[in-house]
């Protein structure tokens, strides 16, 4: 629970996408802050340091487990943009500035 309150306090400040498909989510330079789950079978998440599905891995392959609510990406900053890739069936909200 403390971790979820965390995401939520630094939301006031920055964006939030709901993704249910993999899509760019940011252009240019920012600070990936973490990942809500809402429902997921089988869902994993791959997040990029550019505006496509290649080149610099921010954060490789994440297997969500059951019951996992939210996951803190701890303020990881990249610079040429936010693409994530969803693999399985997911629906997450992303937390970045």
């Amino acid at each position: 629970m403390a971790q979820f309150s965390t995401l939520t306090a630094t939301t006031s400040t920055g964006q939030s996408t709901n993704l249910t498909a993999s899509a760019l989510l940011l252009t240019g330079p920012g600070v990936a802050v973490g990942v809500v789950i809402n429902s997921h079978t089988s869902g994993t998440l791959k997040l990029w340091d550019n505006t496509a599905g290649s080149g610099t891995v921010l954060f490789n392959t994440m297997t969500f487990a059951v019951g996992e609510r939210s996951v803190n990406l701890h303020g990881a900053r990249f610079k040429t943009g936010l693409f994530a890739t969803i693999g399985g069936t997911a629906d997450l909200t992303i937390i970045y500035n």
